[in-house]
């Protein structure tokens, strides 16, 4: 019971996050219920227990308080790597996030900034041989020009969501937007 974690709703029913997902620990999410913070969605078959009570641990709640989105993503490295689809940049090696790393397209050293429009995923060999040098100078193109994406964007970019990794109670909530079969 102790790694249970409670999946976490914006008071419209939707995550306030997918990347990553808006997830609080079991104990978070009951001292948020008895602070009247949040509404109980589902629960877990699973009880917590004190002296005097017994309680269902909370698998969903949902903000009582809209909460209004930042309209760009937060830069991280997990977005930029999700926005390059986890593939290199100048080579187009597909890998998973702990064989990437990112790249300053102008190097920092030359006055690139560690932003959307100048970082970019890499695997190691490819930053490696590029060093301190632009694409150009390092005859290394990119496969696609550095932007700031849209949080739409990224949401679709992300990976599939595994059923067997979430309980059952969270998948209405995750696929809410997803396109229907007609």
């Amino acid at each position: 019971m102790m790694d249970l974690q409670t999946l976490v709703l914006n008071a419209d029913y939707r995550p306030l996050s997918y990347n990553p997902l808006s997830l609080w620990s079991w104990k978070d999410a009951f001292t948020a219920l008895f602070l009247d913070r949040v509404t109980l969605v589902a629960s877990y078959d699973v009880e917590a227990r004190s002296p005097s009570r017994s309680l269902r641990v909370p698998s969903v709640v949902a903000l009582k308080n809209y909460v209004a989105l930042a309209r760009s993503p937060a830069f991280t490295r997990y977005n930029i790597y999700l926005r390059d689809g986890f593939a290199c940049q100048y080579c187009g090696l597909r890998l998973p996030s702990g064989g990437l790393t990112f790249d300053h397209v102008v190097p920092r050293s030359r006055g690139g900034l560690s932003s959307w429009e100048n970082v970019v995923a890499a695997c190691s060999p490819c930053n490696l041989r590029k060093a301190n040098r632009t694409p150009d100078e390092a005859e290394m193109p990119l496969m696609n020009e550095p932007r700031r994406p849209t949080r739409y964007e990224l949401h679709h970019r992300q990976p599939e969501f595994d059923h067997r990794q979430y309980h059952h109670t969270w998948l209405d909530y995750l696929y809410w937007d997803s396109e229907l079969e007609s």
